[in-house]
Parts: C-alpha cells; sequence; structure tokens
C-alpha cells in the first residue's frame, strides 16, 4: 500500500507543476486524464464527462471509444453527479445502474466536480481489473480533484458544454 501511496504522491506533485502556470480546462483535463492514465497501470478508461446542465457530455480521456452522453442518475457517472459524492463499484457486472461502454472495465471510481457549488462534471476511472479502488484511491484522487479544481477556470460556452 505504501507503493501505491507514493505513486499517487508523486502523481499529485506532478499535477501541481503541470496547473500551476495553466489555467484552460480543455488543457488541463486532457493533461489530468493523461497523468492520470500513466499513474494507474490497470487503467482502461481515465476521463471526464462535463456537464451542460441537463447531462454529462463526454469530454477529454485516455482509453477507448465511450459513450458519449450520460443523464444525471444513470449510470455510475450520472449517480456521482446526481448524489455529488464519490462512488466506487468493485464489480461492474454486479451494479444495477451500470452502463457499460468498455467490456474490459472490471472496476470503477467516479469523483464529482464541484466548484463554487455548481457541478461542473465527474472524474471516471475504469479499470481492467475487479476492486482495484479502494480508499487509498479515493483519498488521493479527491486531493487531484481539488488541485484541478482550485487551478482551473471552467468555461465552455463555445463547446456547448455551459449553459
Amino acid at each position: 500500500m505504501t507503493d501505491k501511496r507514493n505513486h499517487y504522491r508523486i502523481m499529485l506533485e506532478q499535477a501541481k507543476a503541470l496547473f500551476e502556470n495553466e489555467n484552460n480546462a480543455l488543457a488541463n483535463l486532457s493533461n489530468a486524464s493523461a497523468l492520470i492514465n500513466q499513474t494507474l497501470p490497470n487503467t482502461v478508461f481515465s476521463g471526464f464527462y462535463l456537464y451542460n446542465g441537463e447531462e454529462l457530455i463526454l469530454g477529454p480521456f485516455q482509453g477507448g471509444v465511450s459513450c458519449v452522453r450520460i443523464a444525471l442518475g444513470k449510470g455510475v457517472c450520472g449517480e456521482s453527479a446526481q448524489k455529488r459524492e464519490t462512488l466506487t463499484v468493485d464489480d461492474v457486472t454486479k451494479h444495477a445502474n451500470y452502463i457499460s461502454c468498455d467490456a474490459a472495465t472490471k472496476s470503477e471510481i467516479v469523483l464529482p466536480m464541484v466548484k463554487n457549488n455548481k457541478l461542473i462534471g465527474v472524474l471516471d476511472l475504469d479499470s481492467s481489473l475487479v476492486a482495484d479502488y479502494d480508499a487509498i484511491d479515493r483519498e488521493y484522487l479527491e486531493k487531484f480533484i481539488a488541485i484541478l479544481l482550485e487551478k482551473t477556470e471552467f468555461n465552455f460556452e463555445m463547446f456547448g458544454v455551459d449553459k
């Protein structure tokens, strides 16, 4: 477990450096998904779904082709966004509200992104292993999201994502 914590500590330091002098949302979300993908070896999808006031829309990610639009409350992403809480699913085949986008996904963690009490979207991570995410992942990924939210200006009007 210490090794996992060390990987996350390094990732947080890299995130601080990446976002220190850049506040563009598209750039930061793109680098964030790449950084997570490089840090977590079992990742088959690391990406963002952005809230447009009505639904979640696929944003920057690393991985295979994915679902594009997700309604609030639907799937793990929609459920996390609606509840505004981190959700961990140890085995996606046993989760009643799971939306299958990639058969390689065995477990998932989704973290809501809320800034100034406004839902921005969610960070969605899928793993090729069952029960790959635990309290350590949650702790460090929530810290990662906090850094990202603090350093990033979210204005997606030109992309039709922010109304």
